[in-house]
């Protein structure tokens, strides 16, 4: 039976790394062969959250592989068929807008795409401070996308941060069976 790959994309949501890479972990140590993917800014910002070349180097010890931060370096995920499953986890407002209005100008977007165009799917895991906001119009045209899943979501501080939602990582492995079945894990808001 051949393994299945799953590309395993990171956005700037820098305070979500640290539940972001033990799922990474968690789902290399299932058997799942990890493509790491990170967008240019989160390959390359050092932020309070760590270091850029610190989660870099764990990344590529999680997965055995250079990450791809390019958008020569992501273009080829579809054509050559890198991936079975293309996860993006945090994805940021930014990158939900993108996805949801066609612009491809980083690796992540890039990678979707060109994932996308061979109707294979994509798992977002949301991390963003404006989903309830300026980026739910995003979130329901990307609900309507075919080939288009999410990991369940909710609000993370809705005292101090009403408009904020983040994608449950913790159900990210169970996602992954659904969405490698072209399927929707339910409940999406909790």
């Amino acid at each position: 039976m051949r393994k299945v790959t799953l590309g395993f994309a990171l956005c700037g949501s820098f305070c979500t790394f640290s539940k972001a890479l033990p799922v990474m972990r968690h789902l290399s140590e299932l058997g799942y062969d990890v493509l790491p993917i990170m967008s240019e800014n989160a390959y390359s910002t050092d932020t309070r959250f760590g270091k850029a070349r610190d989660f870099v180097g764990e990344i590529e010890e999680i997965c055995g592989k250079s990450v791809i931060h390019t958008i020569v370096g992501a273009e080829p995920v579809g054509p050559q068929r890198l991936c079975d499953l293309l996860i993006i986890a945090p994805c940021t407002g930014n990158t939900l807008a993108k996805l949801s209005l066609g612009v491809t100008d980083t690796s992540v977007t890039m990678a979707a795409k060109s994932h996308l165009r061979i109707q294979r799917p994509v798992l977002l895991c949301v991390a963003t401070n404006d989903a309830l906001g300026a980026s739910a119009q995003n979130i329901g045209r990307l609900m309507n996308t075919k080939n288009i899943f999410f990991v369940p979501m909710s609000q993370d501080d809705p005292e101090n941060k009403p408009n904020s939602l983040v994608g449950d990582f913790e159900k990210l492995p169970l996602c992954v069976e659904y969405a490698l079945k072209k399927q929707q894990a339910q409940r999406v808001f909790f």
